[in-house]
């Protein structure tokens, strides 16, 4: 009998149990309603099942499953408006009607409502379901955000007309002795292979872990008996202590698994006579001040995980957590705070009751890992995790899978996206491909411009690689990008203008036969068992080249310029797989074929580990005859003869020099020093990005965009670098060039010979008290006249300037880096001068920060300034070659969105909707 008592409110008699007004020993505890005495009776082989928004998108995936596991248990549904529809399953057909009343007008019952409407009609569904059917049992409500209001009426109408309600927020009963599943997704698609007949409850909080726990406990031996998805409302209508009557009058049943989480007062004083292991979870949600997950998942006073940890050790005798390394646990009970450890647990307490497993073990919890990598990293024994054969059918997926070479990359519209660089908002400090820009300053460029495409670093060996497949192709004589170049030139166009114009030439003609031949080595050698293209000790068993491989590979005739390659690469000491390759062929090796064996060395190991895509190597060529052209286009036709580019020999380019001695020749004219070549490495480190939503990134991925990354072949890779170079200029990327202007300016009749002589005997503060009294005044004239007030090249920063003193994080780093070394800069120290004295005079409201661009010119002078003093380098050489300093960092990290953008991108997806532009009148 189920005992109740009620107040006023006749009860109603469930199947055998009877109602009466005096409470009987053992369940006194009860002072409201509670109709199930076992937890046999709660889900049934003779339970009737009436869904409520049975069409619903929920409802329609996971009822076909519950109906068939259960032998046809629903006997109708209903969906407002859908009278006549069924749904089908493989048991048959469920009617659908369009409220209970014609469900049951059709002759159907039923004693189980489900319920699974929107939170709003919850409550009048329930009550639908009780006033209309006098023959409701148990109403299940699968629902979440149900309004507290609403399930305090719901629980009154439960109580009120004797039903036993579970949920909401939940998802349902099952009995896997019944073979009976009632509400919710219980045991997945296939409720038969989770749902194992044995001898253990559970009861838990969350709806999925009721599934994953009785999956685990039948890989340890432990089939279940009933299992109950409470939910996690504040209102948790059929709780832990009715779980545990119903538990204990229930004989199938030998032990329970708990999972509780933190909120509610459910399970302080409930006692168990069945051993039992609790879960309990949440430990991190103690400090939260609203919910996260379950809307009752919060502590109140007392009720946090701790807390409940504690009740649950007191019930069981234990002083401890369970875990595999401390096993405490006692006949009563175990707690554990990891669901991984709830069969062991129960191994363990049931080994002191003297109780078996219900079957043998079906496996173990530990991880069985279907898919591995490294990533190239020397792990720990104990994190080096062995791979396993996937179960069927995924191991024929898995097989298959594998044999693509290279990572597949999901598209998503790219918008304001990015996968190779993130800027940090606070600090306004970028990362490209995980690596911070300040790290990228210690970095050569070469090593920057891969750093961008492959996804990692060079090494030694990669670096010569890349510096000699980009001087491959810088000297341009002869060309016609040169002349197009120097034609903007000569029309007054900046710099990035006149560069747009060479790389326009480089179209996809021009790339394709290096292309084709990145492809066919990547073919050649996708599955012979090599791990890095440089290791030319492999044992490596490569595929026989078809004749149209071949093709792209060698020529019939010599080509000189691959044979000037391959003698720069064994000056070098390079080494190459694919060189080798090349040189093993019958034949003559093309310089296209050349270029694509050094990228593709450089590709392979990221490739092989699946850090960038095929279609990234099949582009690398491309993008190596584009930096050699941005480099070799930024000066003048002069610089380039049949047998030099800016005075040096074309073999002694190729053999030797690096890019960023390239970059440093183009823009300064002379040949660098080691200690005049850091200073512009450590700018050209600093530049390469500033996050997705610079005006250059922007331009370069709406290139890309127009063109249609989901058409990777149509993307056209100098139009996305085009639209790098024309989203460059004065305002962004030029400061350096008005930052040089502004420092000629204030040094111009000064004495200084050396801008690197810590004594210079250069009065700055003088200088910047000067220059700040007069701007006070010139800026109160404007003002007075309503006229703007002009901007101080390389000073303050829209994100840093909140605090009295401000700082640009990449400034600071230079002024460090360089302070460390000794090396001074009198432009430098004339900046942090200057925002002082502004500051100090009353310019200023606090002291404003030096930017990257103040840094630039200052860089840039310190190094120019003995050739100005001479006439030798003039004003405007000067101020471009700022601009082009910019471009040369920029390009590597636009080349990364760019690359970035054609593997991840959809069409068109870079516009902005009409819905989010205004018109200005």
């Amino acid at each position: 009998m189920v005992w109740a008592q009620r107040a006023a409110v006749p009860m109603k008699r469930i199947k055998n149990a009877k109602v009466i007004t005096m409470r009987k020993p053992g369940i006194d505890k009860f002072k409201y309603y509670v109709g199930i005495r076992s937890l046999a009776d709660i889900a049934t082989k003779e339970d009737r099942v009436c869904v409520l928004n049975i069409t619903g998108n929920e409802s329609r995936s996971v009822t076909p499953v519950s109906h068939a596991y259960s032998g046809g248990n629903i006997v109708f549904g209903t969906s407002p408006g859908r009278r006549g529809q069924s749904v089908e399953t493989p048991a048959g057909s469920i009617p659908v009607y369009n409220n209970v009343r014609e469900g049951m007008e059709a002759g159907h019952k039923f004693n189980v409502g489900v319920v699974y409407l929107p939170p709003s009609a919850v409550r009048d569904g329930v009550a639908e379901l009780i006033r209309i059917n006098p023959d409701v049992e148990k109403v299940i409500i699968l629902t979440e955000k149900v309004a507290m209001h609403d399930a305090r009426e719901i629980r009154a109408l439960g109580q009120q007309r004797g039903v036993d309600i579970f949920g909401a927020n939940c998802l349902g009963v099952a009995d896997s002795w019944n073979h009976v599943r009632i509400g919710g997704a219980l045991g997945g698609d296939k409720p038969e292979e989770t749902l194992r007949k044995g001898s253990v409850a559970i009861f838990s909080n969350s709806g999925n872990f009721t599934t994953t726990i009785a999956n685990y406990l039948s890989i340890g031996g432990w089939g279940t008996t009933t299992l109950i998805s409470s939910g996690k409302d504040v209102y948790i209508n059929y709780a832990m202590p009715e779980f545990a009557y119903a538990m204990s009058n229930d004989t199938r049943t030998k032990s329970a698994v708990l999972y509780s989480e933190p909120g509610g007062y459910y399970e302080q004083h409930v006692e168990f006579d069945k051993p039992v292991v609790a879960c309990v979870v949440g430990r991190w949600k103690a400090n939260l001040t609203r919910a996260v997950g379950h809307a009752g998942a919060i502590a109140g006073s007392g009720d946090d995980a701790r807390a409940k940890e504690k009740w649950f050790m007191d019930k069981f005798g234990v002083s401890d957590l369970f875990t595999p390394e401390n096993p405490v646990c006692s006949k009563k009970g175990a707690v554990v705070t990891n669901i991984a450890h709830i069969p062991l647990a129960l191994t363990k307490v049931m080994e002191l009751n003297g109780v078996q497993k219900d079957f043998a073990p079906e496996g173990s919890l530990e991880l069985k890992p279907w898919f591995g990598d490294n990533q190239g990293l020397k792990m720990p024994a104990a994190l080096d995790i062995p791979v396993v054969k996937a179960l069927s059918p995924y191991d024929v997926q898995i097989a298959e899978l594998l044999k693509n070479v290279g990572a597949i990359f999901p598209r998503q519209s790219m918008k304001d996206c990015s996968g190779s660089s993130v800027m940090d908002a606070k600090t306004q400090v970028t990362k490209v491909n995980n690596i911070s820009i300040l790290d990228c300053s210690k970095q050569p460029l070469e090593s920057n411009l891969c750093l961008a495409l492959v996804r990692e670093l060079n090494d030694e060996n990669d670096n010569a690689l890349f510096n000699l497949a980009v001087a491959a192709n810088v000297n341009l004589h002869n060309d016609p990008m040169l002349a197009a170049a120097e034609a903007s030139r000569e029309a007054g166009n900046a710099p990035n203008t006149a560069i747009s114009a060479a790389v326009a030439l480089l179209g996809p003609k021009r790339a394709d036969a290096a292309r084709a031949a990145a492809d066919s080595l990547t073919e050649i050698f996708a599955h012979s068992g090599l791990a890095m293209g440089d290791d030319e000790q492999a044992k490596i068993t490569p595929a026989t080249a078809t004749p149209e491989q071949l093709a792209t590979l060698v020529g019939n005739k010599p080509d000189a310029k691959a044979e000037a390659m391959l003698k720069a690469f064994e000056k070098r000491g390079a080494k190459s797989v694919f060189v080798k390759y090349l040189r093993s062929l019958k034949g003559h090796p093309t310089a296209d074929a050349v270029l694509a064996a050094l990228t593709t060395t450089v590709a392979w190991e990221p490739l092989i580990r699946k850090r960038i895509s095929r279609l990234t190597v099949r582009n690398l060529p491309w993008y190596a005859k584009l930096f050699g052209v941005i480099i070799g286009a930024s000066t003048e036709a002069k610089q380039h003869t049949a047998g030099s580019f800016c005075g040096v020999d074309n073999q002694e380019i190729l053999g030797s020099w690096t890019v960023t001695q390239l970059a440093y020749i183009s823009l300064l004219g002379e040949r660098p020093t080691a200690a005049s070549l850091l200073p512009l490495q450590v700018i050209l480190g600093l530049i390469i990005s500033n996050g997705v939503g610079t005006i250059s990134a922007q331009g370069c991925k709406g290139a890309v965009s127009a063109d249609g990354p989901e058409s990777p072949e149509r993307v056209q890779i100098n139009k996305g670098m085009i639209g790098f170079l024309t989203h460059t200029g004065f305002a962004h990327g030029g400061n350096g060039y008005e930052g040089i202007q502004f420092l000629i300016e204030n040094f111009k009749d000064t004495s200084l010979t050396d801008a690197g002589n810590p004594n210079h005997g250069i009065d700055l503060k003088k200088i910047t008290t000067g220059f700040a009294v007069a701007f006070n005044k010139e800026k109160k004239q404007s003002k007075a006249l309503g006229t703007g007030v002009r901007n101080i090249p390389g000073v303050n920063h829209p994100v840093f300037k909140g605090h009295p003193v401000n700082h640009h994080p990449r400034e600071t780093f230079i002024s460090e880096f360089f302070a460390e070394r000794g090396e001074k800069n009198v432009f430098h120290d004339f900046y942090k001068t200057l925002v002082q004295s502004l500051y100090d005079n009353g310019v200023t409201a606090n002291v404003f920060c030096v930017n990257i661009d103040a840094v630039i010119a200052a860089s840039l002078l310190k190094l120019l300034w003995p050739r100005y003093r001479k006439g030798e380098f003039s004003e405007n050489l000067m101020e471009m070659a700022a601009f082009t300093a910019f471009l040369f960092g920029r390009m590597a990290g636009c080349a990364g969105e760019i690359d970035d953008h054609i593997n991840r991108g959809r069409n068109m997806d870079t516009r902005t909707p009409a819905s989010q532009c205004t018109h200005v009148s």
